[in-house]
């Protein structure tokens, strides 16, 4: 006579390592089984503002600093899309779950706030390095890019990516409708992207502006992105670092905190 011995529990570990991947495959999934309105729309929106920009020109050879404002504003359009769509996907993953009721799926299985972080921001941080490869290839076709600083250029673009995917995820979290996350992507997203940078020198800006654009984050991710390409800066870079990295910290900690505490996730 055979005997049969129940199924013994997992041993899972210190950490979810089959979870934690299985969480971050779905969220690259999710933006990969689109990928015409997650990476194709995105370059196809990024070459629109840069044609703009030079037709607006109109063939006339402007300067940001030494260099060409066309190869100048290159860069900064590159880290925006970036940005932006590394803030898109865990902003809509977060939001579309809660409303559809199958954020349960996430909080169920035996994954640690860390745990679920690492793979929302991870699927994040991926689509937006993703994107910044693909559009960064289609402007360059357009006007070449030196590589003055690869370092920073990979550092910066992680790291914005990084800051963008937790700023998602947090803004998703304290959504309970669509009209949320909307109301955070035009009212905090949008202004800070704009207004960092991104189509002009800050040097150019009055004094009093000039400081107001010092104390936007955003503008030390475009800056010192930008200073990989054409080893040119309007900030300090070291404070930059500095700045990338105590932001992304501070939301991580904040990020974390929501998580453990199932801010509007648990009933």
């Amino acid at each position: 006579m055979s005997t049969h011995f129940p199924p013994l529990p997992r041993d899972i570990g210190t950490v979810n390592w089959i979870g934690l991947w299985t969480l971050y495959q779905r969220e690259v999934h999710r933006f990969i089984k689109v990928y015409t309105q997650t990476i194709a729309a995105p370059v196809v929106t990024t070459l629109l503002f840069y044609a703009v920009f030079a037709l607006a020109l109109g063939g006339v050879v402007r300067m940001a600093g030494s260099v060409p404002f066309l190869v100048f504003l290159g860069p900064g359009l590159i880290v925006m899309a970036m940005a932006q769509n590394a803030f898109a996907n865990t902003s809509s993953s977060v939001v579309i779950s809660k409303v559809q009721g199958n954020i349960v799926d996430v909080l169920m299985p035996p994954l640690s706030p860390l745990e679920m972080a690492v793979a929302f921001v991870g699927g994040g941080v991926t689509r937006g390095l993703l994107v910044g490869v693909v559009t960064g290839a289609a402007i360059w076709s357009f006007v070449p890019l030196g590589f003055h600083s690869p370092a920073f250029i990979l550092f910066h673009g992680f790291m914005a990516s990084m800051m963008l995917a937790q700023l998602g995820m947090i803004g998703g979290i304290w959504s309970e409708k669509f009209d949320h996350i909307a109301a955070f992507t035009n009212f905090v997203v949008t202004p800070l992207t704009f207004l960092s940078g991104t189509f002009y020198s800050v040097d150019r800006l009055p004094p009093a502006f000039w400081w107001l654009a010092h104390f936007n984050p955003f503008f030390y991710m475009i800056d010192g992105f930008r200073y990989g390409f054409i080893g040119q800066s309007d900030g300090t870079l070291a404070i930059g670092v500095a700045v990338m990295l105590g932001i992304n910290a501070a939301l991580a900690v904040l990020l974390l905190r929501m998580l453990s505490t199932g801010y509007k996730l648990k009933a």
